[in-house]
């Protein structure tokens, strides 16, 4: 019994490992693969401009803002927060203000798909991950974190 529990114990430590040694990874695919979908979506705003401030103005109820100070914000995060997460900087106010987005663009809709639905939910949960756990070691913030902590010490000698 008792090599059991020990051998048991065992895969369950080098499960544990192997996991542990996949989470910066897949922390950056979450980060990229959501900053694309929201990069994709200012490109197309930009592509058709016209249309964009229709849909502003017409299917998008945006509150508390105006049609077209909605359009330019809603695009200019779409298309300049994405390359910060991806890069890792400043990842966890990205994924907030990408975050603010995603919830503006479910409640400004007076009917979505529910297909549509999950994909904000699973964007949500994704930059939810980020906000509480960060973007993960293969980041610029991890890398200037490192840098600083590297720094300090010298810097108190001095």
């Amino acid at each position: 019994m008792k090599s059991i529990v020990l051998q048991t114990g065992r895969i369950i430590s080098g499960m544990s490992a192997a996991f542990n040694a996949a989470q910066p990874l897949l922390t950056m695919a979450g980060r990229v693969y959501v900053s694309w979908v929201f990069f994709a979506s200012g490109l197309t705003k930009i592509a058709d401009w016209e249309t964009t401030l229709f849909l502003f103005e017409y299917e998008y109820h945006v509150p508390f803002l105006p049609v077209v100070l909605a359009a330019y914000l809603a695009t200019l995060a779409e298309l300049v927060v994405p390359v910060l997460l991806t890069t890792g900087l400043a990842s966890r106010l990205s994924a907030i203000v990408l975050s603010i987005v995603n919830v503006v663009a479910v409640i400004s809709l007076e009917e979505i798909a529910p297909a549509a639905l999950y994909g904000h939910v699973i964007w949500g949960l994704i930059l939810a991950h980020i906000v509480f756990w960060g973007a993960g070691q293969l980041s610029a913030d991890h890398f200037i974190k490192w840098l600083y902590n590297k720094r300090l010490p010298q810097a108190n000698a001095a």
